[in-house]
Order: C-alpha cells, then structure tokens, then sequence
C-alpha cells in the first residue's frame, strides 16, 4: 500500500516531517515481513489526535509572549498514552508527531501496556526565567489538561524539561482537577510528590545495558573498551557514569559546547564535577577539543549518540568507526545511513529499545502512584535490566529468524503487537 495516497498536502504537511519519513521508511519495511493487514498499516501511518494550543505567558518585564505547543497522542490500543513534553526552539508539530510514532512503537516493542505521544513547545528554555518557565508549562497544562490524565495520557520529561517541570505540571492538572494532589498524571516527578528511585538515571542505565548485551553479541566486554558519547545531558551524562564504573574507556563526550577527546579515558567523576563548577565540558584538563562532527567519526568499540536525531546520514556513515551503535537519542541514525552500516558490519541496536529505560521507569513509576506503593531503587533497576535485555533478546532473535537489520526487527515485533491487538479490538463504531 502506498504511503499516505490520499494526503492532502496542506492539511496533512505535519506529516511529512523528515522524522516521521524515516520512521515511517522503516514502519513500511517491516511490516512486509511480517506480511502486516494492510488496514492496520493505514491506521498505524496517522497519529489519532494531534493538538496546538497557544501559551501565553506573562514575562518578567511584564510584557505578555505567546508560545505555541503541541501534543500529539497517536495511538492507545495498548493502553494510555505515554510520552515526553519537549522544549526547544525548534520544536514544531511535525517534529512532536514523529516523536509520537517512535514512542507508540518503542512502549510496544518493549511489551509495556501504554500507547503512545509526545508534547512540545516551540521555546528556548535556556532564555527563560524560573518564573517564566513555570507560568509557560502551568499554562500549557492547563491548555491539553482535558486531554491527559492518569488513564489518559500520562506526560514525562524530554529535552528541556525536568523533575521540576513535571512538579508544576501535576501541581496545575492537581489544582484543575479538584485540589487534590494526582501525582499519576505526569511521571519524572521528584521523588517528594510521587516519583519513582532510580528514573533519573533509568536511560542512561538502560543504554549501558544494552550496550554491555550488544558487546556480548560482538564477543566484546564492557570492562576495556572505547566509548565515545555524544550528548552530555542526562542521557549521556549517566550513560557516561556506568560505562566509566563497568571499566570501559570513555574517550570521547560532546555537549552543546563542543567534544573533547582522551585515547586513555577520561576521568568520568572529575568531568562530572567540572561541569558541575564549569557549565559545560570546555576546557576539561587532560583532554582534547574535537567538534561533535569529529566525535561521531571516533576510533571505538561503541558510539552512544544521546543527542539529537539525524546525527548519522548518508554523509557521513561511511566514516563511522564504531563497531556499535547504541541509540540513546531517538532517531539518531537515519534509514538510509542504517543501510550503509550493516553492509559495513556495524551493529546498531535501535532506540526503541536502547533508550527505553525511562519509559519503563516511567511506566514503574505510574504503577507506584496509582498503587500507592513504592519500590526500592535496587527493585527498580532489576525490573529495568529485565524488562530491557528481554525486549533486546526477543527482537535479536527475530533479526536471526528473518535476517534482517536490528532496527527493522524491532518495528516489526512491535507492529506484530500493535497488529494482534487492534485486530482483537476490532475498529469503533464498525
């Protein structure tokens, strides 16, 4: 079937975002090998809901700025829907729709019961104030409030977001909603109101997971081999941490200032508390500069891109050294570039599982607040390494069976999920 046939150019342009194409590249490839119904793939190529709301806000000179936001919940056949809310500055609905995608087909490869969404606003977060920030997000809360909801739509952090967003976001729905306090309805929240141990390091971790099951696969061990990360925020700052404790070499890391490189290593906790007193990695002693560009192209056993996406294209793939590529970024690796790397041998273990350690935190965390029982950090890093190394067994082993790519392999076990479940749930009204 053809992709999006009868698309109405102007009305439907949000779906023609460059990560919504990929992701959908893949989506159509994968659902040739499993042989996929052809009226579950037309409804798994469109998001259900998609809404913009505009935000505005009071600044702190007292003007009034209006801010544009978005979320997408694109599909709940599983279950609620589950996704970040992201701020940047280049933030549009076609971006927050491919976003969407990805997160309806990672909670599903990863066997969790929740659909999927994502949220975003068009805002540099860096130029805002702590009392702008606040006003901005009560107000977006406010604006999709009817939307989400602990049965609804669950948020969570992303890009430019954090515990202390979520904190303002539930305190807004909790106020709206009665004045009692709902912590179910955003996950990533401190651990005071309702968060979970173990969430704010939980993708980093689980990068580190499969990233060790990854070398396992390449007769490697963690202990000893070169890491290069790029992207110092949380992701990779705690991808960082665990691969420095697990022995490996981390000779290479980048944030928005820049790289730096040390063949030997480098010092992981001093790094941390560099940026810590610094900002930023610039100017760390013992190491040096490289530009993220340079970074990717690093002599190394494992690339963790946990930046942004369309890091590796078709321009530079073949420059890649890497013997493996774990996603801690969603949709780092194009299709195209994730072509040109398996025919060079590179292994490449996709972001729906590689970065999913926070969606199922997320997912343990939504548990907890609509249990009322809460777990220790050690119980919630073992259900994590579980629940992830299973979802990257189960879709290794369906890579075997079909001899396709890794990434390939993880759409199509999860479409076959989505596919079993709309089929039994049938299509309402009829």
């Amino acid at each position: 079937m053809p992709y999006h046939d009868n698309l109405n150019p102007e009305s439907e342009a949000h779906l023609k975002g460059p990560l919504f194409l990929n992701a959908m590249k893949t989506f159509h490839e994968a659902a040739k090998v499993i042989n996929c119904d052809p009226n579950i793939v037309e409804r798994l190529q469109r998001p259900r809901r998609c809404l913009t709301v505009s935000i505005p806000v009071r600044m702190d000179d007292q003007s009034v700025k209006v801010f544009t936001g978005y979320r997408v919940q694109y599909n709940s056949t599983l279950g609620p829907y589950k996704g970040g809310i992201r701020y940047h500055q280049n933030v549009d609905l076609s971006e927050v729709v491919g976003l969407a995608a990805l997160m309806t087909f990672k909670n599903s490869v990863l066997g969790l019961p929740l659909g999927g969404a994502k949220g975003g606003i068009c805002v540099d977060p860096t130029k805002l104030t702590r009392s702008e920030k606040q006003g901005l997000t009560r107000r977006y809360a406010s604006e999709i409030a009817a939307f989400v909801g602990p049965t609804k739509d669950i948020p969570a952090p992303d890009v430019g977001t954090d515990p202390q967003t979520m904190a303002w976001f539930m305190d807004t729905y909790s106020q709206e909603q009665g004045g009692y306090a709902q912590p179910g309805v955003v996950t990533g929240k401190p651990v005071e109101i309702g968060g979970s141990l173990g969430r704010n390091h939980a993708t980093g971790l689980g990068v580190i997971y499969v990233c060790e099951r990854a070398l396992e696969m390449k007769q490697m061990k963690m202990s000893g081999s070169r890491i290069a990360v790029q992207g110092f925020g949380n992701v990779g700052t705690f991808a960082s941490k665990f691969a420095f404790e697990r022995g490996a070499r981390v000779v290479a890391v980048s944030d928005v200032s820049g790289g730096i490189f040390n063949g030997d290593g480098l010092n992981i906790p001093k790094l941390l508390e560099y940026v810590k007193q610094n900002g930023n990695i610039r100017n760390f002693p013992g190491s040096q500069v490289i530009s993220n560009e340079q970074l990717l192209e690093v002599d190394c056993e494992a690339l963790l891109p946990c930046a942004l996406e369309g890091q590796i294209d078709s321009n530079n793939a073949e420059k890649i050294k890497a013997k493996i590529i774990v996603e801690g970024a969603n949709g780092p690796v194009t299709s195209n570039a994730t072509k040109i790397l398996e025919k060079r041998g590179v292994f490449i273990a996709p972001d729906v599982i590689a970065n999913g350690g926070g969606v199922i935190v997320s997912y343990f965390e939504w548990v907890q607040d609509i249990t009322s029982f809460f777990w220790d950090e050690s119980d919630v890093d073992t259900k994590l390494k579980g629940i992830i190394l299973k979802a990257f067994d189960n879709v290794y082993k369906f890579k075997q069976e079909k001899n396709i790519d890794m990434r390939t392999a993880a759409m199509a076990a999860s479409i076959s999920r989505l596919e079993k479940a709309m089929l039994l749930r049938g299509l309402y009204p009829r």
